[in-house]
């Protein structure tokens, strides 16, 4: 195969970033710069992680006379080459472009010279702390008698410096992921919390949906009230009709109106708003129709499914053993679907197979993250070794059995992947960062996703190799190093990071898995009066169950009525076409 297998990942990988930002992007409405850096800021990540293990079992076979060639050995060069260009590129992004392409898409400016500004003005702070930093290490270097640094040693010190505000991160976020995805799917088997969780995301999400609703009247009358007091013949006309273009259309409609009944040269307002008050409220107003939208979108999904689980509660004791829908689904299934999944296979895979399914999933991959806080916890132990994943790439070393190696180092790295992802993808900062599934993330949260894939990904895969014993300065065994390895350099240029802070820390994933466990972090939230799902016998939880409830019911009503109509008009078409067809006869 030689290089034929890095082909096929770099294009394989490319479609599933491609995917991921067409669920949570939109290729239509938002620009493209947003769209390519977000893309490429994936894209780089994901590639790093799924060419990992090719490096590995590269190395497991120096060259191809010393042992039998793996079918996806890749010759000497092509690597280093090839790493350099990934990740000094993904650091540019992470550290240069995307937050200046956060601030220019967040920035309310009429024009591309006025968004730069602004992004430039928000970054220099944030620059200038970086800038500082820098200076004074550099200082540091110059004046200290034992140090003399290459260019070669303070690139390694940059690296460090990133991986370890990465490692950081990476083991919070590691320690939630390790515990809340066993258990997601050990309570999606949980009918009757499924149910009650959705209950809860309904009564909360009907108060955002609320509030974004009341937010996006506010705005709308300011805009009203810009409008009238800026005339057609005004200067600052152009502004108005750019705010304009980001409401609903009825505003607009309504805005057009109100101008024609008025009349374009009213002089009645004398107090004109400024272009920096307009420039604010072009931000505010760009917010507030993302915000609706988002909302808008959740309901409709979340309504879909409480109806869905609801229909599955009430088919739990249906004699038939086919699946009943309350609704028809608005999108017609395909014809593999109506002959495959028929009411009776989807009765028994709802009712009957879906709970086993979901528990067994859950019990594999308690395994697999009680080996990852096992290994995480021992891995720096060389003589034995006890990381349990460093002892079967070994055993498979021995062997001589490559696609073994590739696939252990896959599947490890896939799930370290998972938890951490999937809890950047969960989380949530008010609404500043938030991503939305169905095309309804924000620019500034796509670009900040993007910022922490980059950030997170190169001690995700120092940590790895660490797992593994593939990293000699954490495993202290003379090897030969992965060519990802070679690129980080050496860290025993600080060695106070090396023996001390990328070994001892990773052990505090066990603490942080104990303490999602026990959900502390839901608890803590509660208190400062950030309500979160509980057990059901907590009285605000059980107050917003039965609130969802109640929603549900009443949205039910609301969709059974406008369904009756549809089917009433449609018989109605019916005995009118028939009618006249009797009277032509």
């Amino acid at each position: 195969m030689s290089v034929g297998s890095l082909g096929i990942e770099i294009v394989v990988v490319f479609f599933l970033a491609l995917f991921l930002l067409h669920r949570y992007g939109d290729f239509r409405k938002q620009h493209p710069l947003v769209l390519f850096g977000t893309l490429l800021s994936w894209y780089l990540c994901f590639l790093i992680v799924f060419t990992l293990p090719l490096d590995v079992s590269t190395v497991s076979c120096p060259t191809p006379k010393a042992c039998h060639m793996p079918w996806s050995y890749i010759p000497d060069g092509i690597l280093p080459g090839f790493w350099r260009v990934v990740y000094w590129t993904s650091q540019c992004l992470t550290w240069l472009l995307l937050p200046f392409m956060q601030s220019y898409a967040r920035s309310g400016g009429f024009s591309i010279s006025g968004k730069i500004k602004t992004a430039l003005i928000e970054n220099a702070i944030y620059y200038g702390t970086y800038l500082l930093i820098f200076s004074s290490l550099l200082i540091y270097v110059a004046v200290h008698p034992k140090w003399q640094l290459t260019w070669r040693d303070l690139q390694t010190i940059g690296i460090a410096a990133a991986n370890t505000w990465g490692l950081f991160l990476l083991v919070l976020l590691l320690g939630y992921g390790l515990v809340e995805i066993p258990r997601s799917y050990w309570n999606s088997s949980r009918h009757g919390y499924l149910l009650a969780k959705t209950y809860f995301k309904v009564a909360k999400l009907a108060t955002e949906r609320a509030d974004a609703e009341e937010n996006m009247e506010d705005t709308m009358q300011e805009v009203a009230n810009s409008s009238d007091a800026i005339g057609y013949s005004h200067p600052l006309r152009k502004c108005i009709d750019t705010i304009l273009k980001k409401c609903p259309r009825e505003i607009q409609d309504k805005m057009q109106r109100r101008n024609v009944e008025d009349g374009e040269d009213d002089n009645t307002h004398t107090i004109y708003p400024s272009k920096r008050s307009l420039t604010k409220l072009h931000k505010q107003v760009i917010n507030a129709s993302q915000r609706q939208r988002q909302t808008l979108v959740q309901w409709d999904i979340l309504l879909e499914e409480a109806f869905h689980l609801e229909d599955v509660q009430r088919n739990l004791t249906s004699p038939s053993q086919q699946f009943v829908r309350s609704f028809n689904s608005c999108q017609s299934p395909s014809w593999p679907s109506r002959c495959l999944y028929t009411p009776t296979v989807e009765w028994y895979w709802e009712c009957v197979l879906r709970t086993w399914c979901y528990r067994l999933m859950a019990l594999l991959l308690s395994l697999l993250s009680g080996a990852v806080v096992w290994s995480e916890c021992t891995f720096f132990s060389a003589k034995p070794v006890l990381s349990l994943f460093a002892v079967l790439i070994q055993i498979a070393e021995r062997d001589h059995n490559y696609l073994y190696i590739e696939m252990a180092c896959f599947v490890t790295i896939f799930f370290l992947c998972v938890c951490i992802y999937s809890t950047v993808f969960r989380i949530r900062v008010f609404n500043y960062y938030y991503l939305v599934p169905h095309h309804q993330t924000d620019a500034y949260s796509l670009q900040f996703s993007g910022m922490l894939f980059c950030r997170l990904t190169p001690p995700l895969c120092l940590n790895f190799l660490g797992l593994i014993h593939m990293d000699s300065t954490i495993s202290h065994q003379q090897r030969i190093q992965t060519a990802y390895t070679s690129i980080m350099g050496s860290m025993r240029l600080l060695p106070f990071i090396a023996d001390g802070f990328y070994i001892y820390y990773p052990m505090l994933v066990l603490l942080l898995c104990i303490a999602t466990f026990c959900s502390l972090g839901t608890h803590c939230l509660n208190l400062l009066g950030f309500t979160q799902f509980m057990s059901q016998s907590n009285d605000l939880t059980s107050d917003l169950v039965d609130e969802g409830k109640e929603l549900i019911k009443r949205e039910r009503r609301r969709r059974q009525r406008r369904e009756d109509g549809q089917n009433w008009k449609q018989v109605s078409a019916c005995l009118f076409f028939f009618e006249s067809l009797s009277d032509h006869r």
